[in-house]
């Protein structure tokens, strides 16, 4: 067998092994957020729930902004990052009593459901929409 081979097959098993770790680890996440908390409900179940109950207050344009704010994340995690913003607006509009989305509710709680490395993507989108950021600087700080 020549060394050439050899080098061929020892990296293509890092290769797999890699990749089996690195599925294996997203694998485990989406199994730990389904498993249920104290009340009986998982992080997913709850987020479900936050959706259906405020979809009713979703006009276009706010589906659109929304879509707009997530345009940053890459499109293969582009629908998971959207429904785990969309759980945490709805969760803030039933926790206010909301009878509207509004562009409030949506970057409030777009700043609550994202990591603070992700804020950046946030403000340069904010920025370009004339968006004032003084009401969220609690929230981004």
């Amino acid at each position: 067998m020549s060394a050439g081979f050899f080098l061929f097959i020892a990296a293509w098993t890092i290769f797999l092994i890699s990749m089996f770790a690195i599925g294996g680890y997203f694998m485990f996440r989406k199994f730990l957020k389904r498993l249920p908390k104290e009340d009986g409900k998982s992080i997913l179940d709850w987020q479900d729930y936050y959706i259906q109950e405020t979809i009713h207050l979703w006009t276009p344009q706010q589906k659109a902004f929304l879509e707009e704010l997530v345009t940053p994340v890459p499109e293969l995690f582009r629908d998971v990052a959207r429904e785990k913003i969309a759980g945490k607006i709805g969760e803030l509009a039933i926790q206010e009593k909301a009878s509207v989305m509004t562009q409030d509710l949506i970057v409030r709680g777009y700043i609550i459901a994202t990591p603070k490395r992700d804020h950046k993507w946030l403000i340069k989108k904010l920025n370009e929409k004339h968006i004032d950021l003084s009401p969220y600087k609690s929230l981004l700080g």
